[in-house]
């Protein structure tokens, strides 16, 4: 197990630094060359108020906190496709259900050999784990120094230490997508708070009441608010998806542990 992933470091652990600096370069340079550009504004003037029906520039006046949002809902989108596709390729080749009846079906026959070839050819972390558990199912059949309690002790501690491998690469970038979750509404409601500050303190200024200018500022502050929830929302959505496929990858690895060391213990003596 420990060579296998030897593999497979690389870039990854910097994988996380590179998105969240990328995402938020990205949102600013679209904040302030396409969100900000003159043509969507009155008179070809980032000061003045959007054009009529012109979202960029109303975006665009939801004010400095709009970056922050947009790189969180690109960190959102980058780190769910990420899980997606790692677990996709810890899923394995085919059903899972029907991997786990095949190696049981191949256990009661005590076919341990074509249980291992079975492991191989499904591949992803339920068959790695598996495959190392039926290893040491082998190692521990001809073992005649422990007892049978021992064997079925290092069975079922093979089975720890294989899933203990697998899960912190299913559960990686998790954390990320649950905190982008919490806090994305919080800073949405930030800079609405900010922007309705500014559009209440701008009318008070002029002294003067302007339904357009406050429908305007307010009208701003919102996107804040739109930009937060609709982030909290696909990244709550995105993290209890993965976790449920998490899940259920454990859940399968356990159930075929647990029919290893049953078979273990009914074909020893």
């Amino acid at each position: 197990m420990k060579n296998q992933y030897s593999k497979s470091k690389g870039l990854k652990p910097y994988f996380s630094i590179i998105v969240i600096l990328s995402t938020f370069l990205i949102s600013v340079l679209l904040f302030y060359f396409v969100l900000g550009h003159h043509s969507n504004f009155v008179g070809d003037n980032p000061e003045n108020n959007p054009n009529e029906g012109n979202y960029f520039g109303i975006i665009y006046k939801g004010g400095f906190v709009v970056p922050f949002l947009m790189s969180f809902l690109m960190m959102v989108v980058t780190f769910s496709i990420e899980r997606a596709y790692t677990i996709t390729l810890a899923t394995g080749r085919g059903s899972i259900e029907d991997f786990v009846l095949k190696v049981k079906a191949l256990l009661n026959d005590n076919k341990i050999a074509q249980a291992i070839e079975e492991c191989e050819e499904h591949k992803g972390s339920i068959g790695n784990a598996t495959k190392a558990v039926l290893k040491k199912y082998s190692q521990m059949a001809n073992e005649p120094g422990l007892t049978k309690d021992q064997k079925i002790m290092a069975i079922q501690k093979e089975l720890e230490d294989a899933t203990s491998l697998e899960l912190p690469m299913l559960e990686k970038n998790l954390t990320i997508i649950a905190t982008l979750a919490s806090i994305s509404t919080l800073v949405g409601l930030l800079g609405t708070v900010i922007g309705m500050i500014k559009a209440f303190a701008a009318l008070a200024v002029a002294g003067t009441p302007n339904a357009t200018e406050l429908a305007n500022g307010i009208s701003e502050a919102l996107v804040n608010t739109a930009f937060g929830i609709a982030t909290s929302a696909l990244a709550i959505i995105a993290y209890n998806y993965f976790t449920s496929k998490i899940d259920t990858l454990t859940y399968s690895i356990d159930e075929v542990g647990f029919s290893i060391s049953q078979t273990f213990s009914a074909n020893q003596k």
